[in-house]
């Protein structure tokens, strides 16, 4: 039996709306056999833009049953039924949501008359309830009262019953199908052409416009997740009915999704994404000489006209660095600007700075440390990361210079790629990013054995 449902509320989603007037029709397949409707008092104010589209006010539900009176009923007709709508996420959240405050849990099998359709009934401009009716000559009473839009939806998947010769209804009643979770706008097909492979995916509104997008070690199973739960809060009925159209870019490790996420995220700026989005300063790490000879190293915001050796998102991760660097080959931490005072840097009372700060040490000798020491910055901050490949012909190549990311892609497995001139124009450059800058460092040190020195 088809428990066919149509409801009217005070807004989009159920975490914060109430319903204000529910129609059950049980259709057998032939005839409906019992009908349910009445108006419910919502106990919240009806926003007028919504009294104007339904025509049911205030005053009408101020004597109407609250959702608690008539919850055993709603449930008693909808449980063990086949619970069919027009856009059946949103209806089913709602009752599902005013189910569960009364005490009842509501488990259904569930039918979008949308998504079924648009499957069994091709080629219509529109899949909305009142112009696909006026479509199909189907007469629509009442429009937005839960009682003519039920009627209406029976009519409608009367005709679907009648038109489905390929099973479309009978397959998504399947246990291992996930045709009502999936959007009422999107196209079964985008969802069964995503690999079960790392990757990137994006969700594209009715302008094709990315709206989200995200990384996954599997991309279908990550997909079927965002849409697998009755979750009744407004940004995830803002979610579903946003979306259009499913696309995605496998990639050969979860390390390249990761990055080109956060590339893809930058370059987009995908409504629907809250992390990530935030303009970044920029650093650099540069070398100058001063009035006296010394060769400085300072860390400053990025400048167009100074040559930068290396690049940071965090000014205390530069500082950090330079610190490292005047350790280990015995720079002065007054002249790389790690101290203030005038006179001795504490470096020298620490014997690790030789006098630069009060000039016993000339500028010279100080000076082919620094030297020393940036030549080796610079080579650990160019270097290729190779990993496996989306096949046994390629690896894939992340290529990093002078500590920034310069982009990836794939590379023959037979190529000395190191030494490869043609290297750059195997990969697909990205703007870098403190995200991509982090993950890159942590997988440096976490694998060093996949870290290619250039």
């Amino acid at each position: 039996m088809y428990a066919i449902v149509d409801i009217e509320t005070t807004g989009s989603y159920a975490a914060a709306n109430g319903i204000t007037e529910i129609a059950i029709h049980v259709f057998d397949g032939i005839e409906v056999v019992e009908v349910f409707e009445s108006l419910v008092n919502p106990l919240q104010p009806i926003p007028p833009f919504i009294q104007q589209m339904t025509g049911i006010t205030n005053q009408m539900v101020a004597t109407a049953p609250p959702f608690t009176t008539i919850a055993e009923r709603v449930y008693n007709i909808l449980q063990g039924q086949i619970f069919v709508a027009h856009n059946v996420q949103f209806d089913y959240s709602f009752v599902k949501a005013q189910l569960k405050a009364a005490g009842f849990e509501l488990n259904c099998s569930k039918l979008c008359t949308v998504r079924l359709s648009r499957q069994i009934l091709p080629g219509y401009p529109s899949y909305s309830l009142g112009k696909l009716c006026r479509s199909l000559g189907i007469s629509l009473e009442n429009r937005h009262r839960a009682g003519g839009d039920t009627a209406a939806t029976v009519a409608l998947f009367k005709k679907l019953l009648h038109e489905d010769k390929s099973n479309h209804i009978a397959k998504s009643l399947k246990r291992n199908s996930k045709e009502w979770i999936l959007p009422p706008h999107v196209a079964r097909s985008d969802f069964d052409r995503l690999p079960t492979r790392p990757g990137v995916y994006y969700f594209h509104d009715k302008k094709d416009k990315v709206v989200y997008v995200g990384k996954a070690i599997n991309i279908r199973y990550r997909v079927n997740s965002h849409f697998s739960n009755d979750a009744p809060t407004a940004q995830k009925q803002k979610f579903i009915r946003t979306i259009h159209r499913i696309t995605y870019q496998e990639c050969a490790t979860p390390l390249m999704a990761t990055l080109l996420e956060s590339a893809e995220i930058k370059h987009r700026w995908p409504r629907f994404n809250a992390a990530q989005k935030k303009r970044e300063e920029v650093f650099s790490l540069f070398v100058f000489e001063d009035q006296h000879g010394y060769q400085r190293i300072a860390v400053d915001r990025l400048k167009k006209n100074v040559p930068s050796i290396l690049e940071f998102y965090n000014i205390a991760e530069g500082q950090a660095l330079i610190r490292k660097m005047a350790r280990t080959h015995g720079l002065c931490l007054r002249l790389c600007f790690l101290q203030d005072a005038a006179g001795a840097c504490t470096g020298e009372f620490a014997t690790t700075c030789k006098g630069a700060c009060t000039r016993k040490e000339t500028a010279a000798h100080y000076n082919q440390r620094v030297k020393l020491a940036v030549e080796e910055l610079v080579a650990n901050g160019s270097f290729l990361i190779l990993d496996k490949g989306r096949n046994n012909k390629e690896m894939s190549c992340i290529l990093v210079e002078k500590g920034s990311f310069y982009g990836m892609g794939y590379v023959p497995a037979t190529d000395t790629i190191q030494n490869n001139p043609t290297l750059k124009s195997l990969l697909t450059p990205y703007r870098n990013n403190s995200t991509i800058q982090k993950t890159i460092r942590v997988f440096k040190d976490s694998f060093p054995d996949k870290i290619i020195p250039l």
